[in-house]
């Protein structure tokens, strides 16, 4: 049997938690708080249990699972919509040019502005795959089953769709773009700032943090050469990320600096190309390679199949497939190469 992505459950607590505990910090949103991962399975199955459609601040929690062994080894999240609890906030990075006709010079400045211009998109987040399972292509089923779940249910989701990348920190867990910028106004650790905003939310950071915008040669070059850079292990998942038509808008994380990117909702690859079939046979599936999903809420069901197409029937998918998706001849899937 192979790995499926269902929602997580009550249950997945232990192995969520022992995830958590293996980030390395700044991994927002898996902190390594048992009260907090509590807080946020219960508000994903209030999501999943949500009858009425429409979009709203709801968060779904997804899990990675080996159901023949009962083992959990990966997680990740959907926000249908940021900024409803507590504002968001980003940097935007913009340019200044200012001309001194008396010196006959042109200068030109980068400017990091305090925003909340992401409010009201939705997100893709807390992506995290266990080491032990870093091989055989989980993490790419793992982030897909989220654009095909936002397809299957695309009424609770907005027009734009963001993604936050976790920026450059040493294995100590110093923070340059922190050190450089906000920690200066906060008296505190990054570490310390991350896990507090991981519990309690960012209202902390419209309290503190200044609102005219910064210039960026007042920063240290250490902090400057940072921004908009993701952390050496998440360069994979911002090549994914891409892949499905994300781009860099100029926003970074006003923690870490890390990049924000973002995407139109509709011209996410799987999103677009994702297609509606029926099952019309149970077989080997053929050779054709591709990542499906069936189910709606908390039925939701994603994995990788073979599949072949009988002309004027349908699809046959092979028999593993149609177990870890709980179908059966005549059910509808979403289908999308892999």
């Amino acid at each position: 049997m192979s790995f499926r992505v269902r929602p997580v459950r009550g249950e997945d607590f232990a192995a969520i938690y022992e995830m958590a505990k293996l980030t390395g910090g700044g991994f927002t949103n898996l902190p390594p708080d048992r009260g907090t991962l509590v807080g946020k399975i219960a508000r994903s199955e209030e999501s999943f249990a949500r009858a009425e459609d429409g979009q709203q601040g709801d968060m779904y929690m997804f899990v990675l699972e080996d159901p023949a062994e009962g083992l959990v080894r990966g997680t990740c999240q959907v926000f249908g919509q940021v900024g409803v609890v507590q504002p968001f906030y980003s940097y935007h990075l913009g340019n200044l040019t200012q001309t001194s006709p008396e010196l006959g010079k042109t200068f030109r400045n980068q400017l990091l502005t305090l925003t909340t211009d992401l409010e009201g998109s939705s997100e893709v987040g807390g992506l995290f795959l266990h080491p032990q399972s870093r091989a055989g292509g989980w993490g790419a089923l793992l982030a897909r089953s989220r654009y095909l779940f936002i397809k299957a249910h695309r009424a609770r989701f907005g027009e734009r769709v963001l993604a936050e990348l976790r920026g450059v920190m040493d294995e100590a867990g110093n923070c340059p773009f922190w050190d450089g910028l906000a920690g200066r106004f906060f008296g505190m650790h990054f570490s310390e700032a991350d896990e507090f905003n991981a519990v309690h939310g960012t209202r902390f950071i419209a309290d503190l943090m200044p609102r005219t915008p910064i210039y960026v040669s007042l920063l240290a070059e250490s902090a400057q050469a940072v921004m908009g850079q993701p952390h050496p292990t998440g360069r994979p998942a911002l090549r994914m990320l891409e892949e499905e038509g994300f781009y860099f808008d100029r926003y970074i994380d006003i923690f870490d600096g890390g990049p924000t990117v973002v995407a139109d909702t509709d011209d996410i690859r799987t999103v677009r190309e994702a297609a509606t079939e029926t099952v019309c046979e149970i077989g080997d599936g053929g050779r054709t390679k591709a990542l499906v999903s069936a189910g709606q809420l908390t039925d939701f069901r994603a994995c990788f199949a073979n599949m072949k197409r009988v002309p004027k029937k349908g699809l046959c998918l092979n028999r593993e497939a149609t177990e870890l998706l709980e179908v059966e001849v005549g059910d509808q899937v979403l289908v999308v190469g892999r």
